[in-house]
């Protein structure tokens, strides 16, 4: 497997635990203590939880001397997104029939926009084919994944269309050259061998630490496989086995895990009212205003 970095522990941590529910801010501490039985060093945790306030996904508060972190209206957007294709039942299936082409245009100034919207498309299982055209197996919901860059994208950057392959021109050359298939596969095997293993719960003393790992882990996985149609691939494919080792021991975490998280926040609750604080964010906390529109 990949190493894990902080970015994608954090993003497994509040996606896992905060997206769908309404815990309040998370202290600064509790997050550096999850990614630390990770192997992630606590400046690294600091650095990256700055840079996730930065691009607008976390937003940072106060409570005493405490620093505490929830997630902005964009990061909800961003994980709900992505926890779509992380509980689904077919993971690694295309959705829809034919195929999705993309080109866009950023001017060079705009960095930051290009490299959120090239992030946004490979997620969603495009791979850049030839000369600014992207190509995804399937009908991608394209206008649904960009949302949360909608309103930074200038009208017209994004072209897109759906086609078929016609006779006479075959898509399979196209596709290799698009995807490595075969290092597609090695990532496959590479998480059923870390995760598959019967003492991969045993990685880090908590079981919080390390459902974070295993979905940070499916994380990369999801966003290597591009969901490719099986005519592509042989009946030794590994994906359906990804699935299962996942979900598998998913499920052996989920309890224990949970248990962990709640503890740490009514730990934190718990303080506040000893101290007399509140212990809000200082911009209203968009996970509650999320929650309240999804019932």
């Amino acid at each position: 497997m990949r190493s894990r970095q902080p970015k994608q522990l954090l993003l497994a941590f509040f996606g896992e635990h905060v997206v769908d529910d309404d815990p309040g801010p998370i202290r600064a501490s509790v997050l550096i203590g999850v990614l630390e039985g990770a192997g992630i060093a606590a400046p690294a945790t600091r650095a990256t939880l700055d840079r996730l306030v930065q691009t607008g996904i976390l937003a940072r508060s106060k409570s005493g001397r405490e620093i505490l972190f929830s997630l902005t209206e964009h990061g909800v957007a961003v994980l709900r997104e992505a926890t779509a294709r992380v509980r689904g039942p077919r993971p690694f299936d295309p959705q829809g029939t034919g195929w999705t082409l993309v080109t866009f245009t950023i001017p060079e100034g705009q960095r930051t926009l290009r490299h959120r919207l090239r992030s946004t498309l490979t997620w969603e299982g495009f791979a850049p084919l030839r000369d600014g055209l992207w190509l995804a197996p399937g009908e991608v919901d394209l206008a649904g994944s960009l949302e949360p860059l909608c309103q930074d994208l200038p009208p017209n950057t994004v072209i897109a269309f759906h086609a078929r392959e016609l006779a006479g021109f075959p898509i399979a050359e196209s596709v290799r050259a698009a995807w490595d298939i075969e290092a597609i596969r090695r990532e496959h095997l590479a998480f059923i061998e870390v995760w598959g293993d019967p003492d991969a719960a045993a990685q880090a003393p908590s079981a919080l630490t390390v459902r974070t790992m295993l979905v940070a882990d499916w994380l990369a996985l999801l966003r290597t496989d591009p969901r490719l149609p099986r005519e592509f691939m042989d009946e030794q494919w590994p994906a359906a086995r990804s699935t299962q080792v996942y979900r598998r021991m998913h499920e052996r975490l989920a309890e224990a895990s949970a248990e962990e998280f709640a503890a740490l926040v009514t730990t934190r609750a718990v303080a506040s009212r000893r101290t007399g604080s509140a212990g809000r964010p200082s911009v209203p906390s968009p996970t509650r205003s999320a929650a309240a529109r999804s019932r």
